[in-house]
């Protein structure tokens, strides 16, 4: 899928007003789902989204790499802290990047190989799992 009809999609979804707002949550969304998931995973994942997406989502591995800390494990928060962050990031309140999570994570799993979306649910613990699609949410406990 292209960076266009992501956004596109995304924006219809989440009922945001603008582009401008939907590329923020597009980012926010993608930069925190990469500070959670394995640096193998995101960089599977990020092979399959646009060149630009795809830096936003290895971009915390990168940081961790830059500071001298292993990248590989992923970081352990759970969805208060994760929407917290989106949130922040995307400059709204945490009720809406709740409802831009969901959509960003919608898109992608009708983007991305159905095998991938099956290992991030795996890889995300429940509470966050649950902001995929319905019947994806897999989970780990941590």
């Amino acid at each position: 899928m292209h960076h266009d009809e992501l956004i596109g999609k995304i924006q219809a979804l989440a009922q945001l007003p603008d582009r401008g707002s939907t590329e923020r949550a597009t980012q926010a969304v993608l930069r925190t789902l990469g500070e959670r998931l394995p640096a193998g995973l995101a960089d599977h994942v990020a092979a399959q989204l646009p060149p630009d997406l795809a830096a936003t989502l290895r971009l915390p591995a990168e940081f961790a790499v830059a500071r001298g800390q292993d990248a590989g494990s992923g970081e352990r928060f759970d969805l208060i802290a994760f929407t917290g962050r989106v949130a922040d990031r995307a400059g709204t309140t945490e009720d809406a990047a709740l409802r831009e999570s969901a959509a960003v994570l919608e898109v992608l799993d009708a983007a991305l190989a159905p095998e991938l979306m099956n290992k991030i649910a795996a890889a995300l613990p429940v509470d966050i799992g649950a902001l995929l699609p319905s019947g994806r949410a897999g989970g780990d406990v941590g």
